[in-house]
């Protein structure tokens, strides 16, 4: 199957702003791209690109006085496969983990570790190491957090959004993180495309999405507290610690998005 995706943002910006994009296609997904994922801007301005700590694209820009917009738009080959599930995944001791893991074992920006430590062992401590741990904190997040655009909140972190009880998926998204670390099972945050593919079609405008991975048996497999089931079509865009890692932009001066739109739509065949 192809999947059409893409965005649009447009920002208002008082004077010259620069700005980071992270918003292409991951590096792992090239190859399914038909074409190129190209950001181009409007007016046209100089962009630079670079690669970030952890492999991310990222794109360089300073935004003129006035209107930026900011657009891409791509097809994706996918296999059409939803998530897959691999119960008999084993966690593995801290001591045999490989080196690149460790940072995802620790506490970052929006994941305290450390202030979640307590409650997340008195949650999962009596629950099966490796992917029964894992999706028990799935289920335990799915079913703590209300879900609502209304109470979206971009400063909270995973603390609070268990105290709060309510969030949008990148709220899921921390708190399953930070309680995967604290049992010890390394896990990274990722954001990208994942349209209506396979599942009613919800009454809300489209976003971009957030998911996770966590490292069992040596590999690494994709866990969604939001959905918490299987979906078909993700499209990774990029993979950190947390959201801070993989912000969509980071501005740097004073400006208004003005308009934001996404798109993830499966391509009818024929």
């Amino acid at each position: 199957m192809q999947i059409h995706v893409g965005f649009e943002m447009i920002y208002d910006c008082p004077r010259p702003t620069p700005i980071i994009f992270n918003l292409n296609v991951h590096f792992t997904r090239v190859s399914d791209l038909v074409g190129r994922d190209d950001l181009t801007v409007d007016p046209p301005v100089p962009m630079a690109a670079y690669r970030d700590g952890f492999g991310n694209w990222c794109t360089r820009i300073v935004a003129p006085a006035g209107r930026t917009r900011v657009r891409a738009d791509a097809y994706v080959n996918d296999t059409g496969v939803p998530d897959t599930i691999v119960p008999q995944a084993q966690q593995i001791p801290v001591p045999d983990l490989p080196e690149e893991t460790l940072v995802f074992l620790l506490g970052s920006r929006y994941c305290e570790t450390d202030r979640l430590s307590e409650i997340a062992w008195g949650l999962f401590e009596q629950t099966p190491p490796g992917w029964g741990r894992v999706q028990a904190i799935c289920d335990y997040v799915h079913g703590h957090l209300t879900f609502g655009y209304e109470h979206a909140r971009m400063t909270r972190t995973a603390l609070e959004a268990f105290y709060d009880r309510n969030g949008v998926c990148r709220d899921y998204t921390h708190l399953a993180v930070a309680f995967c670390r604290c049992m010890n099972i390394p896990a990274r945050y990722c954001t990208g495309y994942l349209g209506d593919i396979g599942i009613p079609p919800e009454d809300a405008p489209m976003d971009f999405a957030a998911w996770f991975e966590v490292f069992l048996g040596g590999q690494w497999h994709t866990f969604d507290a939001r959905n918490n089931t299987p979906r078909i079509g993700r499209v990774l865009i990029a993979r950190g610690r947390d959201a801070a890692d993989v912000a969509l932009s980071n501005t740097f001066g004073p400006n208004t998005l003005t308009s934001f739109r996404v798109w993830a739509d499966e391509v009818p065949v024929g």
